[in-house]
């Protein structure tokens, strides 16, 4: 049975960034950390207590913490963008909030570039 990252990374239709530095094909994730550990980590079952939870996730972080592709990971599951489960060390609702930072950096660099291009052309 396949490890949940190795079934999601596998489907044709998941974009998986290019190791950094790697000169051969060899897919970032088959450097993952997380390939040797219990899926369970990751994932959370369902109706799981808070307390639970939170200590599973921070059990799944530690291991993410000395991953080699932690980057690899962590851009994968936000340009997918993955709804579940810790990815790249970060939980979900952590990846919802770098993304809704990236969201308005780009907006004000946006407006930046408008206002400049205005006062220019004026």
């Amino acid at each position: 049975m396949l490890h949940p990252i190795e079934a999601r990374l596998d489907d044709p239709r998941s974009h998986v960034p290019a190791q950094r530095g790697s000169t051969d094909d060899t897919p970032w994730h088959s450097n993952a950390a997380c390939r040797r550990d219990e899926a369970g980590l990751f994932f959370a079952p369902s109706k799981e207590p808070t307390a639970a939870r939170l200590a599973r996730e921070e059990q799944a972080k530690r291991v993410c913490a000395r991953c080699p592709v932690l980057l690899e990971c962590r851009e994968h599951a936000l340009l997918q963008p993955e709804p579940y489960g810790v990815w790249g060390g970060l939980t979900a609702a952590e990846r919802r909030v770098v993304l809704a930072r990236r969201r308005r950096r780009e907006q004000e660099l946006r407006e930046a570039a408008r206002v400049t291009h205005v006062a220019a052309a004026g």
